[in-house]
């Protein structure tokens, strides 16, 4: 939220700087973002009127102007703004002004200049060159009252400072310029200009017929006809700086007034053009299948679990969030139904996000807006109609108020002995009786208790320890005292057989991957297609459409990130997220880190397109396949070995896939992309893709001791043919089962051979050729002797008979 400080100090003006007073704010909770100045410095502006306005001799779009600063003489001014014209107050840069710095950073000193032959002693000056705003389509016009001569800083009051307050949800009764003040009175003791609100006789019967039907959605609507106003008077200046200075851009009179009352106030309101309105208005649920057109543009359909007003023959607002254009005020508007109202927050919260746009009233109104002050604020905005809207024509009608399901008031009890255990400091009874009167909370004190009943605009305030924050508040964070723990801490101590996470971070990354962080939330379309799972878990309330559902698979995040790459051109993307995923399991039980019902198990995941490698003058240019990216996995896994076993995934290649076994336990999918995902997702190429249980890659065997031997191994080179179908792991497995007493110190595969003569005949399968170096040493401090040697070998290739039905090649 962004305010002027020169408002808030209208309600509230403790003795503090804009520095003190920022801290103050920050330390009570509510943090201050941002402070910025109105406008950048500069000097030797003052206001000044053009007297006379002559074509310039030697310039068709320069005009020679005669200018009135206050001093005995007129000024020369030649200016080439469009609305240079006799009779209009300016700003004016005099002869040793200084004007905001420009692009480079240096200010910009006035001094008497030639323009085409005429002497000019001055300068006159747009709002973008005081760099108040970006308009630079003319002059900036000053109001007729401007003293001739007067600071142009002291004018327009740019002596002031922009507050942003960054507020939590909790502290919707700050979401106004008077609520803000009403927070900072508590804290400093200043006093707090409390606004007044004269009733405006009503001067005609005119009620509208309003019917609320859904007590559950309005508690409250209050309502007003204002007949015979000027929709086409010009908002004044003072209202229009102000809400420029809170971010709200000037509309109409009407709109303005409706907006100002709200960041004063903190009211949404609403202002109908009353001929438009059919009938009387409803205000109820919306029906499935009801359109509305909004007044941002957009048109909506709503269920029953949205709001609305309606009035005979469609809808016209969406309640609590923003009005229709079918009854919004315009040049045209001559009546107008102004309301306020108290939408229930639980009606209000996340039906906006359902449209996919947010609202200032939604914002407020789904964290609570204060019931009791409908009626007040309607007449503050009757009085500001008439002010500036009015006519001699001008009539109002009697209030209309409708109480038909009020909050009812929350008594709630603090302990002072439980406060002070909870803030851990000491704290009497009276200082806590202080803090919330401070406040303005109404407090009845007992015997070491005292008993609040929360104010109808503080929502928040519902437990005890509601009101020990407020407490902790007021007396300020800042003065708790620092009290180290007494509990003794320990250190928790990781196994050593257990590598941490940012270890595994490092692992990846050395592999040439880039780590990403995704939201958890994705597209309901990724987990039916990409993980198989008919059935995910939805969000109640999700911030977007396509982040409805909780992933159950890493996979689409990556993809994703694929996609955005490859849009911008890269070629090669190799990236990796270690995150957690969510699946149903009835067997799991409600803990301090579990969900019933809910599984989150962390995984880690990979993808790698394009060359294998950045390109280099020396090395061909290869594509990355799935055996570099299957190395990548077995590097990550080492010492632990790892098998693949040829398996179907949904989101890959039902020929290109493999699960990953460790231990026997099935631990995850490598692969590359299904082709029909590639073509649906518009990639250009197919990664591969990885997805392991993090637990798999966190766990590794501790390093035992083993004795170098001290005489050198021994190498043997073996061929066997075996059927076609024989894969690299069924032959390893054959040959490590070999029974060779712990002689046999490593296996490699290191050639594949097919013979053309492999197909012996019909309805037999081809053979191949697989080529093994066995490495061999005894356990003993002995060289081996060739008869074990032999023997060793001899049992390998019985045993790869045995197994797999191989035959030594001669």
């Amino acid at each position: 939220m962004q305010f002027p400080e020169s408002w808030l100090r209208e309600f509230c003006n403790p003795p503090l700087t804009t520095a003190q007073l920022s801290e103050t704010l920050t330390m009570a909770g509510l943090e201050v973002e941002e402070l910025n100045p109105v406008a950048p410095p500069f000097h030797g502006i003052v206001v000044g009127e053009i007297k006379d306005a002559v074509q310039h001799p030697n310039a068709d779009r320069l005009r020679v102007c005669q200018v009135d600063v206050g001093q005995p003489a007129l000024l020369t001014i030649v200016c080439g703004a469009p609305n240079a014209r006799v009779g209009i107050k300016v700003p004016c840069a005099m002869v040793g002004a200084e004007l905001p710095p420009g692009e480079d950073g240096k200010p910009f000193l006035i001094k008497v200049g030639k323009l085409r032959g005429v002497e000019s002693h001055g300068m006159l000056c747009s709002a973008r060159e005081l760099k108040l705003s970006e308009d630079h389509g003319g002059l900036l016009e000053l109001s007729v009252d401007a003293v001739l001569g007067e600071n142009i800083r002291q004018h327009l009051n740019l002596d002031d400072t922009l507050f942003t307050l960054k507020l939590t949800p909790n502290l919707a009764h700050c979401l106004s310029v008077f609520g803000v003040a009403r927070e900072l009175s508590a804290l400093t003791g200043t006093p707090l200009t409390t606004p007044v609100f004269q009733s405006i006789a009503a001067t005609a019967s005119d009620v509208l017929p309003v019917k609320v039907s859904a007590p559950d959605l309005c508690g409250r609507f209050s309502g007003r006809v204002v007949r015979g106003v000027n929709p086409k008077a010009a908002t004044p200046a003072w209202m229009v700086d102000r809400l420029a200075r809170c971010g709200q851009r000037s509309v109409t009179a009407l709109v303005d007034i409706s907006n100002y009352v709200m960041f004063e106030l903190g009211r949404p309101s609403h202002i109908f053009d009353l001929d438009k309105i059919h009938g009387g208005l409803d205000v109820r649920w919306g029906q499935p299948g009801e359109q509305l057109k909004l007044l941002n543009g957009n048109t909506v359909t709503v269920d029953g679990q949205v709001g609305v007003i309606a009035d005979d023959q469609q809808v016209e607002s969406l309640a609590g969030i923003m009005g229709g254009d079918a009854t919004a005020v315009s040049d045209d508007t001559q009546n107008v139904y102004v309301e306020a109202a108290f939408w229930w927050p639980r009606a209000i919260a996340g039906r906006s996000r359902r449209f996919n746009f947010s609202t200032d009233a939604g914002h407020r109104f789904e964290r609570g807006v204060d019931p009791e002050l409908t009626v007040e604020h309607i007449e503050r905005i009757t009085q500001l109609i008439v002010d500036i809207c009015g006519t001699p024509q001008t009539v109002c009608g009697p209030m209309d108020d409708q109480q038909v399901a009020m909050p009812k008031p929350v008594v709630v009890n603090l302990r002072v002995a439980r406060a002070i255990k909870v803030l851990g400091m000491p704290l009497t009874q009276a200082q806590c009786a202080n803090a919330l009167k401070g406040l303005g909370l109404p407090v009845v004190e007992g015997d070491g208790v005292l008993s609040v009943t929360a104010p109808s605009y503080r929502f928040d305030i519902q437990i005890e320890e509601d009101l020990i924050e407020e407490v902790a508040r007021v007396v300020g964070y800042d003065n708790l005292p620092a009290t180290p723990p007494q509990a003794p801490i320990t250190a928790k101590i990781r196994p050593e057989a257990r590598r941490g996470e940012f270890a595994v971070r490092r692992a990846v990354a050395a592999r040439g991957y880039q780590e990403t962080i995704n939201f958890s939330f994705v597209e309901e379309r990724w987990e039916h297609e990409l993980a198989g799972n008919p059935n995910p878990i939805k969000l109640l309330n999700p911030i977007a459409s396509q982040m409805s559902v909780m992933r159950s698979s890493l996979l689409g995040s990556l993809l994703q990130v694929l996609k955005f790459n490859q849009d911008r051109k890269a070629q090669r993307v190799r990236v990796f997220e270690i995150g957690r995923v969510f699946l149903r399991d009835a067997g799991v039980l409600n803990s301090d880190t579990t969900v019933q019902g809910f599984d989150q198990p962390m995984r880690l995941a990979g993808l790698a397109a394009g060359a294998i490698d950045a390109p280099e003058w020396g090395v061909k240019e290869r594509a990355v396949d799935f055996y570099d990216v299957k190395g990548d996995l077995e590097a990550l896994l080492a010492p632990a070995r790892a098998t693949f076993v040829p398996t179907e995934h949904p989101a890959m290649h039902p020929g290109r896939c493999a699960k990953v076994v460790v231990d026997g336990v099935d631990v995850g999918f490598v692969g590359e992309l299904h082709p029909k995902w590639r073509q649906s997702y518009d990639l250009n190429q197919a990664p591969i893709l990885f997805e392991i249980d993090l637990d798999a890659v966190l766990h590794r065997d501790v390093p035992r001791f083993k004795a170098v031997p001290k005489f050198q191994a021994v190498e043997r080179d073996i061929a066997v043919l075996v059927d076609e179908r024989v894969t690299h792991d069924a032959l390893m497995a054959a040959i490590w089962a070999a029974p060779v007493d712990g002689v046999l110190r490593d296996a490699l595969l290191f050639d594949i051979y097919r013979p053309k003569s492999s197909v012996t005949g019909m309805g037999q399968s081809a053979e191949k050729s697989m080529a093994v170096r066995l490495t061999l040493n005894a356990k003993e401090d002995a060289a081996l002797t060739e008869s074990q040697i032999d023997a060793t070998v001899a049992a390998v290739v019985a045993t790869l008979a045995e197994k797999i039905g191989a035959r030594q090649r001669t």
